[in-house]
């Protein structure tokens, strides 16, 4: 399921979805918040370029809204349903999940966009 050619690959590792060899991020580490969205313009390995077009990565937010419904919705399952808390104990659940995941679920949008308009190409050469 998590293997080189699939979309789950390039999505969680954020390589590059046509040919997934490198990294289209600057900075691996999504903690480092000042790096977090700097990217590489073009693949080193395919050519591709990351910014289809101008403000391309505004679809993206879209992407991430929904991320983050799903977050907020998990964790109140979680919290809520399963552990019995309160109900305000599960807000703030849902607060803290949302601000701890906002790193990944930035570059996962970013990542699960492009690869709505990329497949991968295991036969591309540059």
């Amino acid at each position: 399921m998590l293997e080189k050619g699939s979309k789950l690959y390039s999505i969680l590792t954020g390589t590059c979805p046509r040919c997934q060899k490198e990294s289209m991020y600057l900075d691996k580490n999504p903690f480092h918040l000042k790096n977090l969205l700097k990217m590489n313009d073009y693949c080193s390995h395919c050519g591709l370029k990351y910014q289809i077009e101008p403000s391309f990565f505004y679809g993206a937010m879209y992407v991430s809204y929904g991320l983050n419904v799903a977050i907020g919705i998990a964790a109140f399952i979680v919290s809520f349903v399963i552990l019995n808390c309160s109900l305000k104990t599960a807000f703030i659940s849902i607060i803290a999940a949302i601000i701890v995941l906002f790193p990944f679920v930035l570059r996962w949008s970013r990542n699960i966009y492009i690869n709505m308009f990329i497949s991968y190409d295991k036969n591309f050469e540059k």
